[in-house]
């Protein structure tokens, strides 16, 4: 639970963009909400949580970053050499008075710093000796990532911080303990601490990975060739350095006879919240967020209320941001309202609101992409072409210039507003991989 005080905390909004009239009997009622941080506690450009303790010493942040070491790691060595100077430059960028640790991952996990079964706190000597303590990273084993998680759980919970980060790299598949291992270990841990997640080489399972970073709201990328570890994990830290409140929540508050049908992440990434629905009172609900920095983002809500007459309105739902208090209530961060007005205007009614035609686009497009690889894969390629050509086709309607560039090493694109494409044969798989491991990506609407 964060527990920052007050002059500490970003200053949160909350925007609502919706079409709220509906037909007569119409029940479902769409909208996006923006959610921005902004402020908090900085000085000069730099987070208070990432340049000093709060409560009076106590170091208000952690990050523990784990590191495959399995034999693959080995093969070829560039990798695990790359390891280990992206490693050391992510320490470098820990900043003073956060709790740091290093976990070396196999079929077992090693703390190799400090190495006490704590955390050490950043300065010019910890992160020196940190640094040495890198050449203990050498190659040889298996992968269990469960047992990298929860000794990093262990570690991030052995001192009272406020917010908890950790960082995975891997080159290879979880083939060291069942599946229903790494699966408990998820639902056991969600929750619990931040993870950012990255796959390096070729060898390595994307859905296993971002099942990962899904579980504990953190980010999934692939490093393809070893010499971009340094500069990856170098931004990775500067980001999670940024973060300075944990633990907001997303509450939603329906009527009676409402239901929620969906409420989704759709900027920067897309991320389903709708299953991490927690209950907080009666037609209340609250859905994780994860740590908050100075940025924006935007999610999707659908709510099926009750049907009504023209002329009726109603509140169809309530959005508040909140955080948790030590005493167990919660402080009100900021709030915004979702409406449902029936009409026999019909023009009014059939209005698909901006924004929210814009996330359902790059909801499909992520889906496109998904389902076209599968189908490649599996050999259908009448349905991998139909699919993928979908995505050219909603990349290049919504502005998504990044996603079209990965496509394009997919796929032959022969006329990209009508969707028509062919399958390029050759296709590298680092392009394949890069393409479904950043296919959740999203490109903001202008507003």
């Amino acid at each position: 639970m964060a527990r920052l005080a007050k002059s500490h905390l970003p200053e949160f909004s909350v925007e609502v963009y919706q079409n709220e009239f509906l037909p007569e009997g119409g029940r479902e009622v769409n909208a996006v909400v923006t959610v921005t941080a902004t402020g908090g506690g900085t000085t000069g450009g730099m987070p208070l949580t990432a340049v000093g303790t709060a409560d009076g010493g106590r170091p208000d942040a952690a990050v523990v970053l784990m590191v495959d070491c399995s034999g693959s790691m080995d093969y070829p060595s560039e990798k695990m050499r790359a390891a280990r100077q992206a490693t050391a430059a992510a320490i470098d960028t820990v900043r003073d008075g956060v709790s740091f640790a290093v976990v070396a991952g196999t079929h077992v996990a090693r703390e190799i710093y400090p190495g006490n079964g704590g955390l050490a706190v950043a300065d010019q000597f910890t992160r020196r000796d940190a640094k040495e303590s890198l050449r203990r990273l050498t190659a040889g084993g298996g992968t269990a990532i469960s047992s990298w998680l929860r000794l990093t759980d262990q570690l991030l919970h052995s001192q009272d911080v406020a917010i908890r980060h950790g960082i995975l790299l891997t080159d290879g598949r979880n083939e060291h303990e069942k599946p229903a291992t790494l699966l408990d270990t998820l639902g056991d841990l969600s929750g619990r601490f931040t993870c950012d997640c990255r796959g390096v080489g070729t060898d390595w399972e994307v859905e296993e990975l971002t099942r990962i970073s899904s579980a504990f709201l953190g980010s999934v990328d692939i490093v393809a060739d070893p010499s971009g570890l340094e500069a990856d994990f170098r931004s990775m830290m500067e980001t999670a350095m940024g973060k300075e409140v944990a633990d907001v929540g997303l509450r939603l508050w329906t009527p009676q006879n409402a239901e929620v049908v969906f409420l989704k992440q759709v900027a920067p990434t897309v991320e389903d919240l709708t299953a991490r629905r927690t209950e907080a009172a009666p037609r209340t609900g609250d859905y994780p967020t994860g740590s908050w920095g100075d940025e924006s983002r935007d999610y999707h809500l659908c709510v099926r209320v009750p049907s009504a007459s023209v002329g009726d309105e109603m509140l169809a739902a309530r959005v508040s941001l909140v955080l948790g208090q030590p005493d167990g209530g919660v402080s009100v961060l900021a709030q915004g309202l979702v409406r449902a007005v029936w009409t026999d205007d019909t023009a009014a009614s059939t209005r698909i609101n901006p924004q929210v035609a814009h996330y359902t686009g790059q909801a499909e497009l992520a889906q496109m992409i998904k389902q076209g690889l599968e189908d490649r894969k599996a050999g259908n390629l009448d349905s991998a072409t139909a699919k993928l050509g979908r995505a050219v086709q909603l990349a290049n309607a919504s502005g998504n210039e990044n996603t079209a560039k990965l496509l394009a090493k997919v796929v032959d694109v022969v006329d990209a507003a009508r969707g028509t494409v062919r399958i390029r044969p050759g296709v590298t798989e680092a392009d394949e991989m890069t393409l479904e491991t950043r296919s959740t990506k999203t490109v903001r609407v202008k507003k």
